[in-house]
């Protein structure tokens, strides 16, 4: 269990100390779709899902999300976000779908790749709670890391 920093020497679930560790800038990116049919993927686009502004909604639930994300992870621990920013764009494939990214940026002791991820997810989580009525069948899919500087692992690029 030595490689993995969530646990003691007996097994048990810890939070990591991190009061040794210099405060460095840190940043993190996740990405992450939302599957939907052509009907939802116009209606979002056009501004006409009859709950109203699908996207700068689910915009300020992904904030929330990163902003909250040591209150959902128990062993998260509590950061102050410089900068959290939630973008969308959505794509006309063969398979429609809402691609929404993260970044979030803080100077601390330990990164922000949780509060990324986090934040992507409470998005799309919105966007299939302001569609639903639509069409149930959207698929979240692909919710990933996609960069993170910052910290002694370094940067990261996926």
């Amino acid at each position: 269990m030595a490689e993995l920093s969530h646990f003691d020497k007996e097994g048990q679930a810890i939070m990591v100390d991190i009061g040794s560790k210099a405060a460095t800038e840190r940043v993190a990116a996740a990405t992450g779709k939302l599957f939907v049919s052509e009907e939802i993927l116009e209606k979002i686009a056009s501004g006409t899902m009859a709950k109203g502004d699908v996207l700068g909604v689910a915009r300020i639930a992904g904030i929330m999300g990163a902003k909250k994300t040591s209150e959902l992870i128990p062993l998260c621990h509590l950061l102050a976000l410089s900068s959290c920013k939630v973008e969308f764009s959505l794509h006309k494939e063969a398979q429609p779908y809402v691609e929404a990214r993260c970044t979030v940026k803080t100077t601390g002791q330990t990164g922000v790749e949780m509060e990324a991820l986090t934040g992507v997810q409470i998005a799309l989580l919105t966007i299939y709670d302001m569609c639903k009525a639509v069409d149930k069948r959207m698929v979240i899919s692909e919710v990933h890391l996609v960069e993170k500087t910052g910290g002694k692992s370094g940067a990261f690029l996926f």
